[in-house]
Order: C-alpha cells, then sequence, then structure tokens
C-alpha cells in the first residue's frame, strides 16, 4: 500500500480595509486604527472576517499613567514576594 498525500488546502485571498486615527481609509497596517480583514477560499466563499480596533482609554480613577500604575503593581508584588521568601527562611 501507498502512502496517501492529504489534498493541499485551497489558496485563499484575503482582502483588508483599514481606517487610520483620523477616520480615513489607509493601506498602512501600521497606522491603522480600526479595520476588517476577510479571507476567501478557491470558491470566492468568505472563510473568515475579523474585525479589529485600538482605543486608548484612561482610567478615570487613577490619578497616575497607566504603565506608573503597573509598574508600582509589580513593585508591591516583588515587595510581598521577597516578605514571604524572608519568612520562609527565618522559619
Amino acid at each position: 500500500m501507498g502512502r496517501v498525500e492529504p489534498e493541499p488546502l485551497p489558496a485563499t485571498a484575503r482582502s483588508a480595509a483599514y481606517v487610520d486615527a483620523d477616520g480615513h481609509a489607509t493601506a498602512d497596517p501600521e497606522a491603522a486604527v480600526r479595520g476588517e480583514i476577510v479571507e476567501y477560499d478557491a470558491h470566492g466563499r468568505r472563510r473568515s472576517r475579523v474585525r479589529f480596533f485600538l482605543a486608548e482609554r484612561e482610567i478615570p480613577w487613577l490619578p497616575v499613567s497607566e504603565p506608573a500604575f503597573l509598574l508600582w503593581v509589580l513593585a508591591a508584588l516583588m515587595l510581598v514576594w521577597i516578605a514571604i521568601g524572608l519568612v520562609l527562611h527565618f522559619t
């Protein structure tokens, strides 16, 4: 018996629509803040559709920027980790 080769997957076509921060259509994916990517199979039927958007929002109750807040959270977790290590070492 010979080995059966799997059938190759059908070729797909991709259509992408990107929109920049000013609301204008763009061809640059790096400048896009929202858009839609659609993949079609060999027969022209839609295989998948992915919509995306990027939004920067400030947390209203946070007095500092989000990265600064996350650094403080990381520092606090490291201090807790060190404290647990010291407690376990001296007991």
